[in-house]
């Protein structure tokens, strides 16, 4: 199966949920035949979702751009450069016409630590083919790109556990 037209999306905002609305599309993708590249920045691969992906779901492309580490200050030069890895994979992945599905998970927080440039992921938005999804998630993510979107989606906080000191639970959030 391939996509007619594929559309561009964003999830982002503060509040919880945006990776795992983009994995629930992959899971509806993956069912429906399309073919899947999920590419995740800042994080390490580790995490449960990654490891039941990598395990569970062969035909999905899943890779880290991150060192796993929470950049609080600046970032690292090696962080750098793995975002810039990602962000040329996810380039590579669009191109490739292997994928009818492209997810760039945390996308929004790279650029919005500098690690990317906003320019950037509009020239990775531009250069989409017409019959592919791509899907951008993440905090903060640049109005800038709105307005070349399909689709955008603000998750907001209004009542957290984590305000009241609880850890990410593994299952859960991680």
């Amino acid at each position: 199966m391939q996509l007619m037209k594929g559309y561009t999306h964003i999830y982002t905002g503060d509040g919880k949920g945006k990776t795992t609305a983009a994995l629930g599309l992959l899971l509806r993708a993956v069912g429906a035949g399309l073919r899947v590249y999920f590419g995740q920045f800042l994080k390490d691969g580790k995490s449960s979702e990654i490891l039941t992906l990598k395990n569970r779901f062969p035909e999905v492309v899943v890779e880290s751009f991150g060192t796993g580490r929470l950049i609080r200050a600046m970032p690292s030069t090696k962080d750098i450069a793995s975002a810039r890895s990602g962000l040329m994979r996810l380039h590579q992945a669009l191109a490739s016409g292997r994928y009818d599905v492209v997810i760039a998970d945390e996308i929004h927080v790279a650029v919005s630590l500098g690690m990317l440039g906003c320019e950037e992921v509009l020239a990775l938005i531009r250069g989409k083919p017409g019959n592919v999804e791509l899907v951008l998630t993440g905090r903060s993510a640049d109005r800038r790109l709105y307005k070349v979107t399909d689709l955008v989606t603000e998750a907001r906080c209004i009542k957290h556990y984590w305000c009241k000191g609880v850890d990410a639970r593994k299952g859960i959030e991680k």
